[in-house]
């Protein structure tokens, strides 16, 4: 590898510069390393071994009319270098690693030779021309300019005639710093603002060249503090990752195809989370064409994206042809936005977007030259084993809010049914939807329900007026896909009969023989919110919750999985660096993932630890196998609360726990007899196998617990 930097040394001796240049053929030196021989020794990285890279050799020189230069080596993996000073000189100077050599030159041009060698040998060479001149530097031109990607850097390229180096004052009182002449010198300020930049041009001569440049704008690119939400834990096969740190991202992807774009990108780094920079963005490609995606199992697209500007953006799967469609991503300023959108948006709305050959990914800026940052960006589908199920009885939810409508989904600001209204209207909340294994339905409404004028009553309850009486044979078809259901049957309906897919009925003899609403399951299909556009912009949304005994996801026993970093403790949820047992603690701590943490479906837990768990020093062990010790033996008479909106799981009684008896809400415990009598964790359930259990035990100490039902 060579490297032709021009370095110049000037002097004021005269105004002719005398060329010399030095052509020498060198000896490779081979390096003979002895080691001590041990009974396990092993010689394996020999074979990964790679030779020194960035190899680079910085000037400096006595601006005293002397010739004297200094040369310094610098390489990643070096242990050393030899200088061949290119002039008549015939031994090389041999240099460590950080260590400089000088050697006095007459004026004229020369070649010097940088060898520098690795511990195993192998060698790296390159070559950079001197230029010793005693004429001070001349045709000075310096380049100032913001860095498009990091925030409050500036770059600065200095080139003269005659010059070996330069010096920058970045008129801040910070260190004047020193380059090669001809390279960059990047320096990033504490503020942005006016500054004035000094750039001093040296050589071998006595007198510099200097340019000054007043009230130079520093400007901020203001870039994000925390990192994307914390992913879910999913499994391989609910997963395909383009660019995530929680999955294992497909490989030959190229972020920054050239499209003719005028984007820049950077690879942004926030304390070893990486996440894609797209700087003046007016459209960016994401390319993969040479390992294409077949997404077609898949059912949505997930993507984070942070932005300091009052800017959208839009997201475009493309597939061959090219064929695509965009989906816009309305952004909030200084914080991320998720977006998981389902795939048949895109192919609603161009069918040609063939999810079973995604080639590329396009981002565009709405408008053009905002700044995003983007992480997460992976196709997921629900887990095969969560649940899907819509039979059963459900009933409109009693909270305030449960029935409304107005201009948008989530939005019931035109009317909406609070607590009064819920009281007043109990005739109405008691009635009963019945989804049938068999795919029948019906509206079970008794005695009596609300009835509206429209339908000849007062608004008031009263008897149940036909064909909305609950009196016709109806059938549903759920399409867990699509997030609809669709009734049959002429008077059947969810809700309010006289929302339909074409307007808001004035006559029940009007009521069409069916109705598709969009529906979600949550909690375990306990909840249900639906939702039906009752003409162009008119939105009426329902919630309703499934009767019968309350769900127990948890029942059953559950065990640590038992693979590496399933136990571990970080600064942040999903941070586990602090500690984690790895593969190899996992198969020390056998006593201890065998552990079982048992649910019962009426709210009893209990620990069953066997005749041996891990002990510490804390509770009188010696972190290692022993007999559990009291109260966190299984002796206590334990409770849970399972909170699914909150998201979160009480266990009750003094001695029981999840994962670590230690970590409580309050920090880590010191001694057994400090036991509390309640501990709050958080929980992710991922599937019905599998959830991620956490708390904080003290501010800022998360322990964190993969849990897998046995």
């Amino acid at each position: 590898m060579e490297i032709g930097n021009k370095i110049l040394i000037i002097n004021k001796k005269n105004n002719t510069m005398k060329t010399v240049k030095y052509i020498f053929s060198l000896c490779l030196i081979a390096l003979l390393i002895n080691s001590c021989v041990k009974d396990d020794d092993n010689t394996d990285f020999l074979n990964t071994a790679v030779a020194p890279a960035n190899v680079l050799a910085s000037f400096t020189v006595t601006q005293d009319n002397s010739g004297l230069v200094t040369i310094t080596p610098t390489a990643d993996g070096a242990t050393g270098f030899n200088i061949f000073y290119g002039d008549s000189t015939v031994d090389p100077a041999s240099l460590a690693q950080g260590e400089n050599t000088t050697h006095v030159y007459e004026e004229g041009v020369y070649t010097v030779t940088v060898v520098a060698f690795g511990l195993t040998g192998l060698e790296t060479e390159i070559t950079q021309e001197l230029v010793v001149s005693f004429n001070p530097p001349e045709n000075l031109m310096v380049t100032i300019e913001n860095d498009a990607a990091i925030s409050k850097q500036v770059n600065v390229t200095a080139t003269a005639d005659y010059a070996m180096f330069y010096q920058v004052d970045f008129g801040d009182g910070s260190e004047v710093l020193q380059t090669n002449i001809g390279e960059v010198t990047s320096y990033t300020y504490e503020n942005a603002g006016l500054y004035t930049i000094t750039v001093t041009a040296m050589g071998a001569a006595i007198e510099t060249t200097t340019y000054t440049e007043v009230d130079f704008e520093v400007t901020e690119i203001v870039q994000p503090l925390s990192s994307a939400p914390t992913q879910p834990s999913r499994s391989d096969t609910d997963v395909i990752s383009i660019f995530s740190g929680t999955y294992t991202d497909i490989t030959g992807v190229d972020f920054y195809p050239n499209w003719g774009q005028s984007t820049t990108f950077n690879l942004f780094n926030l304390g070893g989370d990486e996440m894609l920079q797209y700087t003046n963005l007016n459209y960016q490609g994401i390319d993969f064409s040479g390992t294409p995606i077949d997404a077609s199992q898949m059912e949505y697209l997930h993507v984070d994206v942070w932005t300091a500007d009052e800017n959208d953006a839009k997201i475009s799967p493309i597939s061959s042809g090219p064929n695509e469609t965009a989906y816009d991503l309305d952004l909030t300023a200084q914080q991320w936005t998720s977006f998981d959108i389902p795939l048949s948006f895109f192919t609603d709305q161009n069918p040609l977007v063939d999810l079973s050959d995604i080639i590329q990914f396009k981002l565009d800026g709405n408008p053009a030259e905002g700044t995003i940052f983007v992480d997460n960006l992976y196709f997921w589908k629900a887990p095969s084993g969560s649940p899907t199920g819509v039979v059963g009885t459900w009933k409109l939810s009693s909270a305030a809010g449960s029935l409304g409508v107005g201009p948008a989904v989530g939005d019931i600001g035109w009317w909406n049914c609070d607590s009064d209204c819920v009281i007043e209207r109990a005739c109405y909340y008691d009635d009963e939807y019945i989804f049938n294994a068999d795919g029948t339905f019906s509206n079970v409404l008794g005695a009596d329900t609300w009835v509206e004028g429209w339908q000849g009553g007062g608004d008031a309850c009263g008897t149940p007026v036909a064909p909305h009486d609950g009196s016709g044979a109806a059938t549903f078809v759920y399409d867990e896909g699509a997030g609809t259901i669709t009734l049959n049957g002429v008077g059947a309906y969810l809700g309010v009969p006289k929302a339909t897919n074409t307007g808001e009925l004035s006559n029940p003899a009007d009521a069409p023989s069916s109705v598709t609403y969009n529906v979600t399951l949550s909690n375990f299909d306990t909840e249900m919110s639906v939702y039906i556009e009752a003409g162009s912009g008119v939105f009426w949304q329902f919630n309703f919750t499934k009767e019968g005994a309350a769900p127990a996801p948890l029942a059953g026993s559950w065990q640590l999985s038992a693979e590496a970093g399933s136990l571990g403790v970080g600064p942040t949820p999903g941070d586990i660096s602090w500690w984690n047992c790895d593969a190899v603690c996992v198969g020390d701590r056998a006593c201890y993932y065998d552990d079982q943490y048992v649910f019962g479906s009426d709210g009893s837990f209990s620990n069953v630890l066997g005749s041996e768990t891990w002990i510490e020093a804390w509770q009188g062990g010696g972190d290692a196998c022993g007999v559990p010790v009291a109260p966190h033996d299984g002796s206590a008479n334990a409770t849970y609360d399972l909170d699914l909106d909150a998201g979160t799981l009480t266990i009750n009684g003094v001695g029981a726990y999840i994962g670590l008896a230690k970590a409580v809400n309050t920090g880590e415990i010191a001694s057994p007899a400090d036991a509390p009598t309640s501990i709050v964790y958080d929980i992710t359930i991922i599937d019905n196998n599998t959830i991620n259990v956490m708390v904080e035990a003290g501010a800022g100490v998360f322990w964190q617990y993969k849990l897998v039902k046995i």
